[in-house]
């Protein structure tokens, strides 16, 4: 009896994981695609990170090439031996940060404000125009800096040269370039950004504001006490999401705007393997530089997580 017991319950299930699949196999056939993509393109490559520990060559497979020396991690070596790496880890990991830091919470605000706003055209034109840099190329978006920017002839130094003032030198001193990177960058992003949080916002229960305005709780306190809680959960997935990336960076951006002026403060990892992997052809170097910083970025994810579910706060798993 206990053993026909046992398979009763097992039967079921199969015929409920049968039914199941029936009733919405449309659904998974649309997955199918996209998971055959992730296959494909995301985790059959992952096959060349040996590359990383192996003497790179082009007539070998990649299960031919010899160990690198040092038991594998001779390029792991080579890299932390390296100036330009070493320069290239510094600017990713303070550029980021700083992106973390002004560009975070810009489009929470944008968003409070104009979850504000009265006026529902007014509302959408703001919206349409904070959404339009998100489709520029960075290569568009630094012609439009040089144009504003230039010390020469750049529209922002012609007025500040015509009203008295001394050129500024935006993007050709160290100082000011990583000014006008960060700044440059938050206003790309946090039109897009907000979107997000509107769509939190959205979600709130109306009778939460209607029964502050009864208390008689004003536009800030309703913002501070049933806007933000309300979102918070959401803000704090994408704190762990930007977090997972800071040693992250995009190649667009910093190679758009780099020059000579400030290579030693616009130098990125990305950078550093275009120039050294794919230029200078030192693919086992620059497989390990990129195989560390995904390790790291993992790592950051991993514990901004923990520290989220230890908080109290829901994770992204």
């Amino acid at each position: 009896m206990s053993k026909t017991s046992k398979k009763v319950p097992a039967v079921k299930n199969r015929k409920s994981i049968g039914v199941y699949m029936k009733r919405y196999w449309q659904l998974y056939l649309l997955l199918f695609l996209p998971m055959l993509y992730l296959i494909i393109f995301k985790y059959v490559p992952m096959v060349y990170i040996q590359i990383a520990f192996k003497k790179y060559s082009i007539v070998q497979s990649v299960w031919e090439m010899p160990l690198a020396a040092q038991h594998g991690f001779e390029y792991f070596i080579k890299a932390f031996k390296n100036k330009d790496f070493l320069n290239a880890l510094r600017n990713t990991l303070v550029l980021n940060l700083l992106d973390l830091v002004v560009g975070f919470p810009a489009p929470i605000i944008f968003a409070l404000i104009l979850n504000e706003l009265v006026f529902t055209r007014f509302k959408r034109v703001v919206q349409t125009i904070a959404y339009m840099p998100h489709f520029l190329s960075w290569v568009i978006i630094y012609s439009l800096a040089l144009q504003m920017f230039a010390p020469t002839n750049g529209l922002v130094n012609m007025v500040l040269q015509n009203l008295g003032f001394e050129a500024v030198h935006f993007l050709d001193k160290p100082g000011n370039w990583i000014v006008s990177y960060i700044l440059i960058g938050v206003w790309q992003n946090f039109g897009w950004g907000s979107i997000v949080y509107l769509a939190a916002i959205a979600g709130i229960n109306p009778e939460l504001y209607e029964a502050a305005s009864v208390d008689g709780a004003g536009r800030f306190k309703k913002m501070w006490h049933i806007t933000l809680p309300g979102i918070r959960s959401t803000i704090v997935v994408l704190l762990i999401m930007n977090l997972g990336n800071i040693l992250g960076s995009g190649f667009d951006r910093p190679f758009a705007f780099q020059n000579n002026m400030v290579m030693n403060v616009a130098n990125v990892i990305s950078t550093f393997v275009y120039t050294n992997g794919i230029k200078s052809l030192q693919f086992s170097l620059t497989t390990a530089v990129g195989l560390f910083q995904s390790v790291i970025c993992v790592i950051f994810l991993l514990l901004a997580n923990w520290i989220s579910r230890r908080l109290g706060e829901r994770g992204i798993w």
